[in-house]
Protein backbone atom coordinates (compact mmCIF):
# COMPACT_ATOMS: atom_id res chain seq x y z
CA UNK A 1 0.00 0.00 0.00
CA UNK A 2 2.80 2.44 -0.94
CA UNK A 3 0.63 4.35 -2.90
CA UNK A 4 -1.87 5.61 -0.45
CA UNK A 5 -0.71 8.94 0.91
CA UNK A 6 -3.80 9.55 3.39
CA UNK A 7 -7.29 8.33 4.22
CA UNK A 8 -7.80 11.71 5.88
CA UNK A 9 -9.27 13.21 3.24
CA UNK A 10 -13.14 14.00 2.35
CA UNK A 11 -15.26 14.96 -0.15
CA UNK A 12 -18.74 16.16 -0.77
CA UNK A 13 -20.13 12.23 -0.65
CA UNK A 14 -18.16 11.56 2.61
CA UNK A 15 -14.34 9.94 2.35
CA UNK A 16 -11.63 10.00 0.51
CA UNK A 17 -7.99 8.84 0.01
CA UNK A 18 -4.94 10.45 -1.75
CA UNK A 19 -2.76 8.29 -3.99
CA UNK A 20 0.66 9.12 -5.20
CA UNK A 21 -0.51 7.00 -8.59
CA UNK A 22 -3.57 5.07 -9.86
CA UNK A 23 -4.70 2.69 -12.58
CA UNK A 24 -7.46 2.33 -15.11
CA UNK A 25 -8.33 5.73 -15.30
CA UNK A 26 -7.99 8.85 -17.66
CA UNK A 27 -7.27 12.48 -16.56
CA UNK A 28 -9.57 15.03 -18.05
CA UNK A 29 -8.90 18.63 -18.84
CA UNK A 30 -7.63 21.27 -16.20
CA UNK A 31 -9.58 23.57 -13.98
CA UNK A 32 -8.78 25.76 -11.20
CA UNK A 33 -11.26 25.13 -7.89
CA UNK A 34 -11.79 26.75 -4.72
CA UNK A 35 -11.42 23.74 -2.18
CA UNK A 36 -11.56 24.08 1.96
CA UNK A 37 -7.58 24.03 1.79
CA UNK A 38 -7.27 26.95 -1.18
CA UNK A 39 -7.42 27.37 -4.67
CA UNK A 40 -6.12 24.55 -6.27
CA UNK A 41 -5.96 23.31 -10.31
CA UNK A 42 -7.09 19.96 -10.54
CA UNK A 43 -8.12 17.53 -12.75
CA UNK A 44 -11.29 14.77 -12.78
CA UNK A 45 -10.20 11.46 -13.15
CA UNK A 46 -12.57 9.19 -14.78
CA UNK A 47 -12.73 5.47 -14.20
CA UNK A 48 -11.49 3.52 -17.64
CA UNK A 49 -14.48 1.20 -17.27
CA UNK A 50 -17.96 3.07 -16.79
CA UNK A 51 -16.52 6.28 -18.02
CA UNK A 52 -17.77 7.72 -14.32
CA UNK A 53 -15.77 10.36 -12.20
CA UNK A 54 -13.85 8.78 -9.36
CA UNK A 55 -12.09 11.66 -8.14
CA UNK A 56 -9.24 14.34 -9.03
CA UNK A 57 -6.28 15.12 -9.60
CA UNK A 58 -3.74 17.52 -7.97
CA UNK A 59 -2.10 19.14 -10.70
CA UNK A 60 -1.25 22.62 -8.76
CA UNK A 61 -1.38 23.71 -4.97
CA UNK A 62 -1.04 27.95 -4.38
CA UNK A 63 -0.69 27.49 -0.91
CA UNK A 64 2.66 26.32 0.31
CA UNK A 65 1.25 23.91 2.98
CA UNK A 66 -0.84 22.14 0.19
CA UNK A 67 2.02 21.60 -2.40
CA UNK A 68 2.92 17.76 -0.75
CA UNK A 69 -1.27 17.39 -3.49
CA UNK A 70 0.98 18.28 -6.44
CA UNK A 71 0.85 15.15 -8.85
CA UNK A 72 -1.37 12.74 -6.40
CA UNK A 73 -4.87 11.77 -6.67
CA UNK A 74 -7.99 11.60 -5.05
CA UNK A 75 -10.20 8.78 -5.49
CA UNK A 76 -13.56 9.17 -3.80
CA UNK A 77 -14.80 6.41 -1.55
CA UNK A 78 -18.45 6.03 -2.40
CA UNK A 79 -17.50 6.49 -6.10
CA UNK A 80 -15.41 3.11 -5.98
CA UNK A 81 -18.22 1.27 -3.96
CA UNK A 82 -21.52 2.29 -5.12
CA UNK A 83 -23.58 -0.33 -6.15
CA UNK A 84 -26.37 2.06 -7.19
CA UNK A 85 -24.48 3.17 -10.44
CA UNK A 86 -26.07 0.54 -12.10
CA UNK A 87 -22.09 -0.08 -14.20
CA UNK A 88 -20.32 -3.73 -14.96
CA UNK A 89 -17.49 -1.65 -13.63
CA UNK A 90 -15.04 -3.98 -11.62
CA UNK A 91 -12.04 -2.60 -10.34
CA UNK A 92 -8.64 -4.60 -9.71
CA UNK A 93 -5.28 -3.71 -9.31
CA UNK A 94 -3.56 -4.28 -12.91
CA UNK A 95 -3.87 -1.61 -15.04
CA UNK A 96 -5.50 -2.28 -18.33
CA UNK A 97 -5.70 0.33 -21.91
CA UNK A 98 -3.17 2.63 -22.52
CA UNK A 99 -3.23 4.38 -19.08
CA UNK A 100 0.21 5.82 -20.11
CA UNK A 101 1.32 9.26 -18.04
CA UNK A 102 -2.24 9.80 -16.59
CA UNK A 103 -1.75 6.46 -14.03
Amino acid sequence: MDELVSKAFHCRQGKAYLFNTVVNVSVGPREERLMTTGLHTVADIHCNFCQRIVGWKYEEAFDKSQKYKEGKYILERQKMTDSDAGTDCYMDSQPVGSDGEDM
